[in-house]
C-alpha cells in the first residue's frame, strides 16, 4: 500500500524498517524537527529521520498540522493509510480523514489501560504483570480509537522500562505489519474500546523521580525499574546525587533509607531493595560492585 509514516523516537524505528522491508510504498515520513543537543548544541535529527534518510525516504518536519497549508501537503500524498508511532504532534480531523483507509497507531499498552504519554513507565511503576501493544484506528480522542489488534507481553519481576521498550517496539512493528496486510485484504476488523478499565499514563514529572525509601520495598523496586533508563530514579548519598538503574528484592529490615549491609541493600518501610546497577553524575552506569570499590558503604549509612 501507499503509506505515510509518522514517528519520532527509537520506539518508532522498528515499525518503519518493517514496513519498508514488507514492500510498502512510503510516500513520506513525518517526524519532529531537529533539536539542539549535547555539548555543542548541534541540531540532532530524530531517530526516525536518521533511519528514513538511510532508506532514501522523503522526510517532512512540520511544527504543526493544524494549518491549511500543512493539511494540503498531507492530502497530496494520496496515501492509502497513515501509520503513527509516538509521533508527538496532535493529528487534527482533516489529517485523520485524509488517508483513504484511515490512520493507524501503535500504542505501547493494552488499551484502554494506560492511555497517554508514558504507558511503559506507568505499567512497570504500577507493578503490572503484563502489558502489550495495541493497533488502534485513530480518532480525535486521546488514545480512544477502535482496536484492530493487540498482543500481550509479560512483565518479568526485574524488567526495566528500557527492557520492555525494546520488546514492545519489535512486537509493535510485527503487529502493525500484520494489521496492514489484513487492511489491504479487506479483512481487518476494528472494535470499540471497552468502557471499563480506562487508566491514564501521565508524562513523568521531575518531582516524582526521587526515591522515597518510606514506601514498601516492592513500590520502591517498581519505581526504580519503571524510571530506568530515563528519566531515572535517584537518591542522595553523602550529598551527591546517584541514579538507581536496576534493583532486586533485598533481605532484612531496618529504618527506611539505611544500608543493611555493605552490598547496597537499603531498608524500606517494609522489606528492602538491593541496588544492582547505579550511576554517578557524569559517569557511565556501573554495577553495584564497581560502585562500591570507589564508594564503600557501611551498614547504617543513610540514603537520602
Amino acid at each position: 500500500m501507499r503509506l505515510i509514516f509518522m514517528g519520532t523516537p527509537d520506539f518508532a524505528v522498528p515499525t518503519l524498517v518493517e514496513l519498508a522491508a514488507r514492500g510498502h510504498e512510503i510516500a513520506a515520513v513525518y517526524t519532529r524537527a531537529p533539536k539542539p543537543a549535547k555539548r555543542g548544541m548541534e541540531l540532532q535529527m530524530t531517530p526516525v529521520e536518521r533511519e528514513a534518510r538511510q532508506l532514501g525516504l522523503a522526510v517532512l518536519t512540520p511544527t504543526t498540522l493544524k494549518d491549511e497549508a500543512a493539511q494540503t501537503v498531507f492530502r497530496a500524498h494520496n496515501a492509502d493509510a497513515a501509520v503513527v508511532v509516538a509521533y508527538g504532534l496532535i493529528l487534527p480531523k482533516p489529517i485523520l480523514d485524509a488517508p483513504r483507509l484511515g490512520c493507524f497507531n501503535v500504542h505501547a499498552s493494552l488499551l484502554p489501560r494506560w492511555r497517554g504519554a508514558a504507558p511503559i513507565h506507568r505499567a512497570i511503576m504500577a507493578g503490572d504483570a503484563e502489558t502489550g501493544v495495541t493497533i488502534m484506528k485513530m480518532d480525535e480522542g486521546l488514545d480512544t480509537g477502535a482496536i484492530a489488534n493487540a498482543d500481550c507481553v509479560p512483565i518479568t519481576p526485574d524488567m526495566t522500562t528500557g527492557d520492555l521498550h525494546d520488546v514492545l517496539a519489535r512486537r509493535g512493528a510485527e503487529l502493525m505489519a500484520r494489521s496492514l496486510a489484513e487492511l489491504e485484504r479487506g479483512t481487518l476488523e476494528v472494535k470499540p474500546q471497552p468502557a471499563a478499565g480506562v487508566t491514564y499514563a501521565a508524562k513523568i514529572a521531575n518531582a516524582e523521580t526521587r526515591i522515597d525509601w518510606a514506601k514498601p520495598w516492592d513500590e520502591v523496586h517498581n519505581h526504580i525499574r519503571g524510571l530506568s533508563p530515563f528519566p531515572c530514579a535517584w537518591f542522595e548519598l553523602g550529598g551527591a546525587r546517584v541514579r538507581a538503574l536496576r534493583s532486586s528484592k533485598g533481605e532484612g529490615k531496618g529504618v527506611p533509607g539505611t544500608a543493611l549491609d555493605d552490598r547496597l541493600t537499603i531498608a524500606c518501610a517494609s522489606g528492602a531493595v538491593r541496588l544492582t546497577q547505579v550511576q554517578r553524575a557524569g559517569k557511565q552506569p556501573m554495577s553495584a560492585e564497581e560502585f562500591l570499590r570507589g564508594t564503600p558503604v557501611k551498614p547504617g549509612t543513610v540514603f537520602a
